[in-house]
This record gives structure tokens, sequence and C-alpha cells, in this order.
């Protein structure tokens, strides 16, 4: 009889719930699930993007990031997401090419991802390891550290309504920016500089080379294209006291039409194409060019992390195929 009467009774749906009801049991759900994986601000399981970092990537530059202030004698609160996951974030958009706030939901909050991605670009944490790492891809490649040769080449690109410095490139008709690439002969970046597109090459060029005045001291030899032609190369050959540069001019054959493969310039160009996969570089999207700067050494340290990890699977037995283990100062 009592069994009867607990089986007559109305079983309340969980569809009849009030939508605060379902929203409530969703958010103690999750809280759970949390818990169970390690505390409330643990990140829960998740399929993987395209973009996310490999295991054997993720080894590699796990001893360059900063190290947590939570660990130091002056303390610091714990981090909430794990390293990886913000790493993760940084690269979905400049993957994607997305908002900052249009971020999954599943990939740790927009503002702590862009709280990173902006602090390790003020202190020079992004160069730091972009330095790194390309001394190291390039002993991969049975090479020395230092270049002794570079390629040096310009792209405009367009602006958007976000604002900041911007010009007109008359030449290529572009109302934008120049991303101003030095690049040795394996297309690894060694220096970057984001300008107005109304900068000449020239102008531009100069504003690049004295960054890496004290830089790079096996560096003889620039490759240009004749847009640096004129008093620039006698600028060049003056830079330096000790070690000094020399800049050659490659240009067309005279009466050849259509496409013309040039010697050594096609690298630099392979560079452009390498970040042109990335959504977030179709266009300067940054108020700052310091921030696309850091967007440049962001998807070039994707590519030699993915390109350290492919010689370290091969066990090709080089040193560089080791895990790094000179930490970024500072952070």
């Amino acid at each position: 009889m009592r069994q009867a009467m607990v089986s007559s009774a109305p079983v309340r749906s969980q569809s009849s719930e009030s939508p605060r009801a379902q929203q409530m049991r969703g958010c103690l759900k999750t809280l759970a699930l949390r818990v169970l994986h390690g505390g409330p601000w643990a990140m829960l399981p998740r399929k993987p993007y395209p973009s996310d970092l490999t295991d054997e990537e993720y080894a590699l530059i796990e001893p360059l990031l900063p190290a947590c202030k939570s660990g130091k004698p002056q303390g610091g609160r714990p981090e909430k997401h794990p390293r990886r996951e913000i790493l993760n974030g940084i690269r979905y958009v400049v993957r994607s090419g997305c908002a900052w706030r249009l971020m999954p939901h599943d990939l740790p909050p927009w503002g702590s991802t862009y709280f990173y991605f902006r602090k390790w670009k003020q202190d020079d944490t992004w160069n730091q390891i972009h330095t790194l790492l390309r001394e190291q891809v390039r002993m991969t490649e049975k090479r020395d550290p230092e270049p002794s040769a570079a390629i040096i080449d310009s792209q405009s690109v367009k602006t958007t309504e976000v604002g900041g410095e911007r010009g007109y490139d008359s030449g290529k008709k572009v109302k934008g920016r120049k991303r101003h690439l030095l690049v040795d002969v394996l297309g690894l970046v060694l220096a970057v500089l984001v300008h107005p597109a109304n900068i000449q090459d020239r102008d531009g060029a100069r504003a690049l080379l004295e960054r890496i005045q004290d830089a790079f001291p096996r560096l003889e030899l620039i490759w240009a294209d004749g847009a640096y032609a004129g008093v620039l190369l006698q600028w060049v050959a003056q830079l330096r006291k000790c070690n000094p540069l020399r800049m050659e001019l490659i240009k067309r054959k005279k009466g050849v039409k259509g496409f013309q493969l040039l010697p050594h310039r096609w690298k630099v160009e392979r560079t452009f194409a390498w970040l042109g996969r990335h959504r977030r570089m179709s266009k300067d999207y940054e108020k700052l060019p310091q921030t696309g700067e850091a967007l440049i050494h962001v998807i070039m340290i994707g590519l030699m992390l993915r390109r350290r990890a492919a010689a370290a699977a091969v066990g090709s037995g080089h040193p560089a195929c080791g895990p790094l283990a000179s930490p970024v100062p500072g952070g």
C-alpha cells in the first residue's frame, strides 16, 4: 500500500524547474567537478584546439617562463589558472583572430589571459624567450647561434577603428602600418619594428637597425630590395665602428616580365607568409605598435617550438634537442 502511494506521488521533472533553478543546478555541478579535479578554480578537461601546445612543446617552453611570484619570499597570490592553459588561450586568439573578449569559455577568462600577455610584453619576456629559441633552432640546423647574414623587408597592412599610430602608404595604396622584419637565412626573425605606413622603407630600416646596433656581432651582410637604395647604404656601413655591416641590394633583372625568383629575398617573404597563416595578422587590430611586435614574437615562438619538438622526436642526439634550462629572469 505504501509502495503504491509513493509511486503515485507526482515527480517534478527537471524541465519544470524555473530557469533560475536550472542555472543554479548547472553552477553547483560545475563547482563539484572543479573540486574533484583539484580545486574550485581548476580547469575542467576539454577537447583540445588545433592551436593548443603539445606535451613536448610545453616541456620546452615551461622552463623559460617567469617564476610564479607566490613561491618568492615577498609572497603573492597563487595562480588560479595553469600556465599551459594561459598560453593556449593566447595562441587561440592569435591563430583564430578573435577578440580577447570572444575567447571560448572552456579556456581561462579573457581578462587573465590578456593580463599575462600584456605583462610578458611589458617586461620583454616574449622577446627573451624568442631569442633563446631562435639560437637553439639554429644550433639544431648545424649553424652558429648568431647569424652572419640577414634579409630585410617590410609589409604594409591595414588598421581598424581601434586607433593608434597609422599612415598612408602611397606605393601600396594602404592606410595603416608597416611591419619591418629582419630575418636570417632560415627565415627566423632577428628584429621586428611596427611603425606607421607613411614612413619610407629607408627611414624604417634605420630605426630597425638601430635596435640591433650592439647585437649580433657576427652579422656582416644584409640583403635588401631596391627600396632601400640611396644614402642608407652609407649609413649602414658607418653604423658600427667594429664589425661593420654591409647592405647589398638585390634587384629584378631588366626586361623580365612576370614572376621572378630573386636570391635570398624570398626567405623574408616566406616569413611574412608564416605570419599570414594566423588570422590576427590579416590586419593590424592593435592600438599600440608594440602589441603587434609582441604578437609576431608569439607566432614565431610557436613555430620554433614545433621545430624543436619535431627534432627531439626523431632523436637526432643534438644538444639543442634537449630541454632548455635557461629561464627568463624577472617576471
